[in-house]
């Protein structure tokens, strides 16, 4: 039996969830990494980073593939990018929002 569609997009958000995982997603925005390079931008245990690897790869928002030895990660499709922009935007809005609100509310705060 299929999941529903909102069940199935809550899944994905819940992959998204943890910081590791979408640090791994903007150092490949880049293009694909080997694991070690991952780990080099990443202040992260080894198998910490496997584990957040292997998630994303099951839930499919990575690919992993071999290149001359090296195991290399990469973004299955270019959309997790505009995804991560999309994020990007909405926590700018977000941000000016309040700066904005505490701005306001500091301008017409009475004087002691």
């Amino acid at each position: 039996m299929s999941v529903p569609l909102y069940q199935a997009k809550a899944e994905m958000f819940r992959t998204l969830g943890h910081p590791v995982r979408i640090r791994v997603l903007e150092l490949l925005q880049a293009g694909p990494r080997p694991v070690r390079d991952l780990l080099a931008e990443i202040d992260v245990e080894p198998s910490s980073l496997s584990q957040q690897l292997a998630v994303l790869r099951r839930t499919g928002v990575v690919v992993s593939f071999r290149d001359a030895g090296l195991v290399m990660y990469a973004l299955s499709t270019p959309d997790v990018a505009d995804l991560l922009a999309a994020g990007r935007r909405i926590l700018s809005a977000v941000l000016t929002d309040r700066d904005g609100l505490l701005a306001e509310l500091r301008a017409n705060s009475p004087t002691d």
